[in-house]
């Protein structure tokens, strides 16, 4: 049993929480299924680390960009709140799981191995189950696997005494929630796409589904004849033309916005906080701060175009031996090489302007728990949310929408970590689902006990079930032959 401990600490240290070599692994037993000369996997393989690490330096230069304006309006405000943040949150675990529920992290990783084979055996009996997604996002994952663990421990005390059972109902509730989540989006992802052979497996998929059926219902019909409006439809006159290209609209945001907020800390608060150099110009700072959002988006968006040819086209190999119908989950980033890029910056502003109100409220309100908000929560949530509404029901969607999840993710992570007692650990995960939805499923399990454990399993694994009686034809066509689908998409359209 400690070897078998051993291997899987090693595979989940270097392979499972590091998304390139997860990605290059699922490459190569993808292409080695589809018996590909072995130079050719290795180019795959190669292309696809590469890409997922150039991916992965442009959306940790978007949150260490960030850094600043985060650090300083916690510390220049005096404001002693709760960071909602994946990785705040995780440390929130990882510093009081042992003081309040007498277990160690390790349990953490237990759960995390056993989730992820429920995930897997759910995909590989999909015409059963009905799902299609196989969640790959292991760093994602980990952070998942942490909150789980607390909320799940905190409704069911009971379980913590009989450590086997209590791993087996997480395990049974996170893999089914990481199965189904990343397989409601599938359709979504696709039409964004045109069947590139994807989904999204992160942290906000019940928020990208359901914002993206409130999109095309409130937003999306058309009105006396006219298409809905897009983003990329707008064509700005005169100077507001420039507007028109991704790469000036996000600077120039940024610099209207954050270049703001660096100017209210001001000069002697960054050079105390170790942001800027004594000798630096403030001006310079703030323009190359703002800017820097743009090149990290374009360098995003090449790691995106660099990986997402080579895993689709080796997630056949699997989907054909292993696990008929399937698609891989992947990091919800990927989705910003696809549809409006100027919904990105958009999304992100709209859902920090929502954020920005929560916590006001929650400061007026003289709130037991105050927030303060993360980058990873406020912009990849906001934006893949805003890439999504976009393509359903065009700009007026893209900015309400996220908007109104900005609020969704303060109010909902101050209700919840206050509750279960991570505030006092000074983080929470913060994103649209473990705002919105995993407090209610707490809830269901806190109060009605082992029942509500049932509930709760018998709701995630329905979702899938209802999803394929409204399209049994087009259901896994999607996946398997999108071509068709589109064919037969048409065809209902006439």
């Amino acid at each position: 049993m400690d070897t078998l401990m051993k291997i899987w600490s090693y595979f989940s240290t270097n392979i499972l929480q590091q998304p390139a070599f997860m990605i290059g692994l699922i490459v190569m037993l993808g292409y080695i299924l589809l018996k590909k000369p072995w130079y050719d996997v290795l180019a795959g393989v190669i292309k696809a680390v590469v890409g997922y690490m150039i991916l992965a330096v442009g959306s940790g230069g978007l949150v260490s960009n960030f850094r600043p304006v985060l650090v300083g309006l916690k510390d220049r405000f005096n404001l002693n709140a709760m960071v909602i943040d994946p990785y705040f949150g995780q440390n929130a675990v990882t510093a009081g799981v042992e003081e309040v529920f007498g277990k160690s992290f390790g349990d953490v990783m237990i759960l995390l191995l056993i989730a992820f084979i429920v995930n897997i055996l759910l995909v590989r009996f999909g015409k059963l189950t009905k799902l299609r997604a196989l969640f790959t996002t292991g760093h994602v994952q980990v952070q998942q696997a942490s909150t789980a663990y607390w909320l799940i421990a905190f409704a069911l005390p009971g379980l913590l005494a009989q450590n086997v059972a209590l791993l087996i109902v997480m395990a049974v509730l996170l893999g089914a929630y990481w199965a189904v989540g990343s397989n409601l989006i599938v359709k979504p992802c696709q039409e964004l796409t045109d069947g590139a052979g994807f989904t999204l497996a992160h942290q906000q998929m019940f928020g990208i589904a359901l914002n993206s059926w409130l999109a095309e219902k409130l937003f999306g019909k058309k009105k006396e004849g006219k298409e809905v409006k897009k983003i990329e439809d707008i064509q700005l006159p005169g100077f507001m033309s420039i507007f028109n290209e991704n790469m000036v609209c996000t600077s120039i945001l940024m610099l209207a916005f954050f270049g703001a907020i660096l100017v209210v800390l001001g000069r002697d608060y960054l050079i105390a906080g170790g942001f800027l150099k004594e000798t630096e110009s403030m001006l310079f700072f703030v323009i190359k701060t703002c800017l820097n959002f743009a090149v990290y988006l374009a360098i995003l968006q090449l790691g995106v175009r660099t990986f997402v040819t080579e895993l689709t086209q080796s997630f056949q190999g699997i989907a054909d031996k292993l696990l008929p119908g399937s698609v891989p989950g992947v990091d919800c980033a990927v989705a910003f090489g696809f549809g409006s890029a100027n919904a990105v910056p958009l999304g992100f502003l709209a859902g920090f302007a929502g954020q920005i109100i929560a916590i006001i409220a929650l400061i007026f309100l003289q709130s037991p728990v105050l927030v303060i908000c993360g980058f990873v929560p406020v912009f990849f949530d906001n934006a893949s949310i805003a890439i999504f509404a976009n393509e359903k029901g065009g700009i007026k969607a893209a900015l309400i929408l996220p908007f109104l999840s900005g609020l969704a993710q303060v109010f909902g992570s101050a209700l919840i970590a206050g509750w279960v007692g991570m505030a006092a650990y000074g983080g929470y995960l913060g994103m649209w689902d473990w705002a919105v939805v995993w407090p209610v499923m707490t809830v269901v399990m806190k109060y009605l006990s082992y029942v509500g454990v049932a509930i709760v399993a018998i709701i995630l694994l329905a979702i899938p079930q209802l999803q394929y009686r409204k399209d049994k034809e087009g259901y896994f066509l999607i996946t398997e032959d999108y071509e068709a689908y589109k064919e037969l998409k048409a065809k209902r359209a006439k």
